[in-house]
């Protein structure tokens, strides 16, 4: 099983096959529109315009495991973020990346880049770097910003 083989739900509800990503850098992000850390989006919003043209991609997970921070549907999630940050980048249906019901993908990540918690996302924002190859090459935490890992994404361009 590799990043390639999943489907998820987009944020109006159709399957989004990871395949269609091949060959592309991916930023993976379980994100939330109330959480400290929200500003985050205008910093991925930058990277994507200014990477998205070289192969780059963000996938956005909304969570609202974390302490409710993300309590909106799918459509006022994508709403919010558009008219706050101007997000261009694809956003996904909401999930849970922790637990019983969490995502197949998220369960690949976790075992792929384990982080300082073992596999436990720790609270939202927590962002997965993913090669061309579809490889899961660094995980970073919740505080490490947009600007702080664009020198390892210009590497894998």
């Amino acid at each position: 099983m590799g990043i390639y083989d999943f489907t998820m739900k987009d944020a109006k509800g159709e399957d989004v096959s990871l395949s269609e990503y091949k060959g592309k850098v991916l930023l993976i992000v379980n994100t939330a529109t109330g959480c400290g850390f929200t500003p985050q989006y205008e910093g991925l919003q930058k990277l994507y315009d200014t990477y998205q043209k070289d192969g780059f991609e963000i996938l956005d997970f909304p969570c609202n495991q974390f302490g409710n921070q993300a309590p909106g549907s799918d459509e006022e999630i994508v709403e919010f973020c558009q008219m706050k940050y101007n997000t261009t980048f694809r956003q996904f249906s909401k999930i849970e990346v922790n637990g019983d019901n969490e995502a197949p993908l998220y369960t690949y990540l976790k075992s792929q880049k384990g982080g300082l918690l073992g596999k436990k996302i720790k609270w939202n924002f927590t962002k997965f770097l993913v090669d061309r190859e579809g490889k899961v090459v660094e995980r970073y935490a919740p505080n490490d910003t947009p600007d702080k890992i664009e020198a390892d994404i210009k590497k894998l361009l």
